[in-house]
C-alpha cells in the first residue's frame, strides 16, 4: 500500500512538472524582446487604443492554443506529422515555414539579449548577443540539459513578471481608460494586432507548449483535461505580462513623454523604463530585457528543431540537442553579420511569424472538423471547432492585410 502511495505520488509530481514545464516554455517563447518591443512602440503610437490590440490577440492566443494542444496531445504526433497525416506533404511546408520563422526569431531573440546586456551592464550588443548565445549552447550541451531548461524558464519567468509589475505601480497608467479602450478603442490597426498576435503565438510559438507536453509523456485523451488547463493557464501568464507591460508604457506615455521610436536605433521599452524609474529602471529593463530573449532562444531552438524530426523520424534526444546547437549557432552568426537595427528586426520577426500562424492554423482546425480518425474518435468541442474556423479566417485576414506594412517594420520594401 505504502509503495502504490509513493508510486502515486510521484506520478502526480511528475505530471504537474510536466504541465509547469509547458506553460512556461511557451509563456517565456511569447515573452520575448520582440513582444516587449512591439509592444512599447504600438503604445507609444497609439496610446490607450492599443488595449483593444492586446486583448484581441490574447482571445486570439486562447482559441490557438487550445486547438493545438487539444490535437497535438490526443494525436500523440508533433505538429508536422499530425499535417501530414491530415495533407500529405502539408507537414514538410509546416515545418519549412516554421523553422525558418524560429531563425528570423531566435536572431531576433540573440538581438534582444545583447540590448539586455547592454543596458544592464553597459556591453556591447554584439559581445551581449555572443554571450547570452553561448550561454544558451551550454544549456542544451548539459547532459541534464531537459531539467536545467524546465527551472531556468520558470524561475526567469517569474523574475520578469514581478519586475514588470513593479514598474507598472510606479508609473501609475490611467487603467480605467485603458479597460474602456479594451472594448471600444479610438482607432484600429490591424497590421499592429498581426505583429503582436505573431509576436505571443505565432511561428514556433504555436507548438512550443505542446511539444514539450509531448516530450514528457502528458499525452491521450485522459490527459485531454489537465491539457486544456494548462493551456489556458499560459494564456492567462502571458496575459497578465502582456497587459503589465502595456500599462508600465502607457503610464509613461499618458504622462506627457514622447518616445523616441523613429530614430534606428532607438529602443521605446527602454526609455519608458527610465522614465518611470529613472536610471535604475535602465538596469530592470535590461534584465527582463535579457532573460526575456535567453528564455526565448532556447523556447525557439526547441520547437524549431523539434519540427527537423518530421524529415528524420528516427533522430534522437542527442541528435536534437546537437541540431538546437547548431541551431544557436547559425543563428548567432547572422546575427553577428546583420546590419538591420536590432529593434526594426524585432518588430519584423512577430510581423512575419503572423503571416505563419494562419497555414498551421488552417490544418489543425481541419483536423478537429474532419479527422478523427487522427484522434481515435475524440469527440472535438462543438465551440472550439467554430472559434477555431472564426480565428483562423480572421488571422488570414489580418494577415493579407498587413503583410506590405509588416514588412515595412524592416524597411525592405
Amino acid at each position: 500500500m505504502a509503495a502504490q502511495e509513493t508510486e502515486k505520488k510521484s506520478f502526480v509530481q511528475k505530471r504537474r512538472s510536466s504541465l509547469m514545464a509547458a506553460i512556461f516554455l511557451m509563456a517565456t517563447s511569447a515573452i520575448g524582446p520582440g513582444f516587449i518591443t512591439q509592444t512599447a512602440t504600438f503604445t507609444a503610437t497609439m496610446g490607450a487604443a492599443f488595449a483593444f490590440g492586446i486583448l484581441a490577440s490574447i482571445i486570439i492566443d486562447f482559441v490557438v492554443q487550445q486547438n493545438i494542444w487539444r490535437v497535438v496531445t490526443v494525436t500523440r504526433m508533433r505538429a508536422s506529422d499530425v499535417a501530414n497525416e491530415a495533407l500529405p506533404g502539408s507537414g514538410y511546408l509546416l515545418a519549412v515555414l516554421v523553422i525558418f520563422g524560429g531563425l528570423v526569431f531566435n536572431v531576433g531573440n540573440i538581438a534582444g539579449a545583447g540590448l539586455g546586456l547592454n543596458a544592464m551592464l553597459g556591453l556591447s550588443p554584439k559581445w551581449g548577443g555572443l554571450i547570452s548565445a553561448m550561454l544558451a549552447i551550454y544549456i542544451f550541451s548539459s547532459r541534464r540539459a531537459s531539467t536545467a531548461i524546465d527551472r531556468l524558464i520558470i524561475i526567469l519567468g517569474l523574475v520578469m513578471i514581478g519586475l514588470t509589475l513593479y514598474v507598472a505601480f510606479v508609473s501609475q497608467p490611467p487603467v480605467g481608460e485603458a479597460l474602456r479602450q479594451s472594448v471600444f478603442p479610438d482607432s484600429m490597426n490591424f497590421a499592429m494586432i498581426t505583429t503582436i498576435v505573431g509576436g505571443t503565438v505565432g511561428g514556433y510559438i504555436s507548438y512550443a507548449g505542446a511539444h514539450r507536453l509531448l516530450d514528457k509523456g502528458m499525452t491521450g485523451v485522459e490527459n485531454i483535461a489537465a491539457v486544456s488547463s494548462a493551456a489556458t493557464k499560459g494564456i492567462l501568464v502571458v496575459g497578465l505580462m502582456r497587459y503589465v507591460l502595456f500599462l508600465a508604457v502607457l503610464g509613461v506615455v499618458a504622462s506627457g513623454v514622447t518616445l523616441d521610436i523613429s530614430s534606428q536605433v532607438a529602443n521605446p521599452a527602454s526609455q519608458a523604463f527610465q522614465h518611470a524609474v529613472g536610471n535604475y529602471g535602465v538596469r530592470i529593463f535590461g534584465f527582463i530585457f535579457w532573460a526575456a530573449a535567453l528564455t526565448s532562444v532556447i523556447g525557439a531552438a526547441y520547437t524549431s528543431v523539434s519540427f527537423m524530426t518530421v524529415f528524420n523520424q528516427k533522430m534522437t534526444e542527442r541528435q536534437r540537442n546537437i541540431a538546437t546547437v547548431l541551431f544557436i549557432a547559425v543563428s548567432l552568426v547572422v546575427y553577428l553579420l546583420l546590419g538591420t537595427a536590432p529593434a526594426a528586426l524585432l518588430v519584423f520577426a512577430g510581423g512575419f511569424n503572423g503571416l505563419i500562424l494562419p497555414i498551421g492554423l488552417t490544418i489543425f482546425v481541419y483536423v478537429g472538423w474532419k479527422r478523427a480518425d487522427l484522434m481515435s474518435g475524440y469527440s472535438y468541442p462543438r465551440w472550439l471547432l467554430w472559434t477555431g474556423l472564426i480565428t483562423c479566417a480572421l488571422t488570414w485576414y489580418m494577415g493579407a492585410l498587413s503583410v506590405g506594412a509588416i514588412f515595412n517594420f524592416l524597411k525592405i520594401v
